[in-house]
């Protein structure tokens, strides 16, 4: 396992254990974390064992939000460049192509699209606050379990700034329209229970008892059939932009895929035997 400064990993019974680690700034997301997480979440991807992936951050934070460390020094230098101001829209077009040309820059939006992209399960064990991009992150796992004291905020418009962490794509499927605009409009903080009722998190668990119900959750999806995990969340991501027929198919051809996997014969056999069956990914 790699030597993480910013980030803390473990592996478990097939369970990839991220902790966001840096205290000073209450986990805040900024270049250096946002190296080492996509550095883990590759190797996480390629490595078989690894199977499932549980990402919290160390108390009383999950993630603060985006390292603001450097937003002033680019505010100065963005002054003086004499920029039109076109109506907000307008303006998009022509930030558009100069962003497109920046390779290599620091986007916070790395992590929450690598995450929303793995081919593994992967859940947030949300301890405290998840603020802007913090929240991101946490949208960008599969399932979210929160801590009682758990916070979420869409911080950005605080700060002048839009939900650039994907949470403009994810939210209106999680919540609805109104609902999405009115957390994004105002950048309210919303309490776990809050966060329940909206469908942000699937479930809350006393704060003292938050890792032990991830890792239970983590444990029993590492022990499952993740060829067939994988495929579910391939099919659910293209059925948020496909008919019903086009879905159907899709679930047809990954059908297909699933009776060939070692795992589907094995709980045919254990099925006949009466036993549970002892998946090994394959």
């Amino acid at each position: 396992m790699a030597e993480y400064q910013f980030i803390k990993a473990e592996t478990r019974d097939g369970v990839l254990e991220l902790t966001l680690h840096d205290p000073p700034t209450r986990n805040a997301l900024g270049p250096d974390m946002t190296r080492e997480l996509m550095q883990a979440l590759d190797q996480f991807e390629a490595d078989p064992q690894q199977r499932v992936l549980l990402l919290t951050g160390t108390e009383p934070s999950f993630c603060s939000g985006a390292n603001v460390r450097g937003f002033n020094q680019r505010i100065q230098e963005r002054e003086g460049q004499g920029e039109a101001e076109p109506l907000p829209w307008g303006k998009m077009e022509a930030r558009l192509g100069a962003r497109r040309d920046q390779t290599g820059a620091f986007q916070a939006s790395q992590v929450p699209l690598r995450i929303h992209q793995l081919q593994k399960p992967s859940i947030a064990a949300v301890n405290g606050h998840a603020m802007g991009v913090g929240m991101g992150v946490a949208l960008a796992c599969d399932i979210r379990i929160a801590g009682a004291n758990a916070q979420f905020a869409e911080a950005f418009v605080r700060m002048g700034l839009i939900p650039g962490d994907g949470s403009c794509w994810q939210l209106p499927r999680l919540i609805g329209l109104s609902n999405t605009l009115l957390l994004q409009y105002t950048g309210d903080r919303v309490d776990a229970q809050e966060a329940l009722r909206l469908g942000i998190v699937s479930k809350v668990a006393p704060d003292d008892a938050l890792m032990e119900a991830a890792r239970e959750l983590a444990g029993r999806l590492a022990q499952g059939p993740t060829q067939s995990l994988s495929l579910i969340k391939y099919l659910v991501h293209q059925g948020l932009h496909s008919g019903f027929a086009e879905s159907l198919e899709l679930a047809q051809a990954a059908q297909e895929q699933a009776r060939k996997t070692a795992d589907h014969k094995e709980a045919v056999r254990a099925f006949l035997e009466k036993r549970q069956p002892k998946f090994q990914g394959r």
